[in-house]
């Protein structure tokens, strides 16, 4: 064990380190009363989130190089740099009693794997020989996010929780691809804001995948989060929904279902045999 002189050095070092603002805030941020929260498991689609959200509700449009001013993550800045952001913020936390308002994104854990592989590749977090199969059993362990627990775990430490509540918006990534005027209505609702037919055409055009790439093209350096990662490899990737069923194999996809199948299909997510069993009706 640390002699006792060494760790009250040690104490002295971080509380010294958090007083002068280099401590990053993550969990241990200052929730204010009027903070609204963007929460999702990493890779469920936040930052696009962060970019529609952000363009309703700001003037300004939201790039690559502004997101962490107009819609910062708790995890680039510190505590009392944040106290002077607006305060719409990103956080992949779990459950956490002091966030009062929550917009949480949900996405298919099949579609969030293979997310996860190529940003653990492009992060240098795993390397090009690592196979998506091999992949797949880490990701559910989980060996890339042990502070956040599962996708299961996540998902349901809020639903658990905050499911009826008038301040918890439940937004799954697939309906926002789909129907994204009506979803982003409902964040309008929620953040009190204006939920005109312009102004949500207007979002929903300056957060097109299209956009973001090339702001991902021009910016990337300025972005925190990649700017030390591969150049090579892109963070916005196809941006669709249902990619899953051609790059995980039959026993990857198997693998989740078995895992979380219930909780799967509790949030409209069909299995893999439900699918099967539908194809074949209709055949027949």
């Amino acid at each position: 064990m640390k002699k006792l002189s060494t760790r009250i050095g040690d104490y002295v070092k971080a509380v010294a380190a958090v007083a002068a603002g280099r401590v990053i805030a993550g969990r241990r941020l200052t929730v204010l009363p009027g903070d609204v929260f963007i929460v999702s498991y990493p890779k469920s689609g936040n930052t696009w989130a962060r970019f529609l959200i952000g363009n309703l509700a700001h003037d300004e449009p939201v790039t690559f190089a502004n997101v962490e001013a107009l819609v910062p993550s708790i995890y680039v800045h510190p505590d009392r740099v944040l106290r002077r952001l607006p305060r719409i913020l990103k956080s992949h936390e779990c459950f956490d009693p002091r966030y009062r308002k929550v917009i949480y994104i949900a996405r298919d854990p099949r579609d969030v794997a293979v997310s996860y592989y190529h940003h653990c590749i492009k992060m240098r977090w795993l390397s090009d020989q690592c196979s998506l199969d091999e992949f797949v059993p880490r990701f559910m362990a989980p060996e890339f996010e042990i502070n956040f627990g599962t996708w299961s775990d996540h998902l349901m430490s809020w639903l658990g929780t905050r499911r009826d509540s008038d301040n918890f918006l439940f937004l799954r990534y697939e309906d926002l691809i789909e129907e994204p005027q009506r979803e982003l209505a409902a964040v309008a609702a929620l953040l009190n804001v204006d939920a005109a037919p312009q102004r949500l055409q207007r979002a929903i055009a300056l957060s097109s995948a299209d956009r973001m790439r090339d702001l991902e093209k021009q910016q990337g350096e300025q972005w925190e989060l990649i700017k030390e990662s591969r150049k090579d490899k892109s963070f916005v990737r196809s941006a669709k929904a249902g990619g899953w069923r051609k790059a995980l194999s039959p026993q990857s996809a198997a693998l989740i279902e078995a895992a979380w199948g219930p909780v799967m299909e509790s949030v409209g997510y069909k299995l893999s045999a439900s699918d099967a069993q539908e194809t074949t009706i209709r055949s027949r």
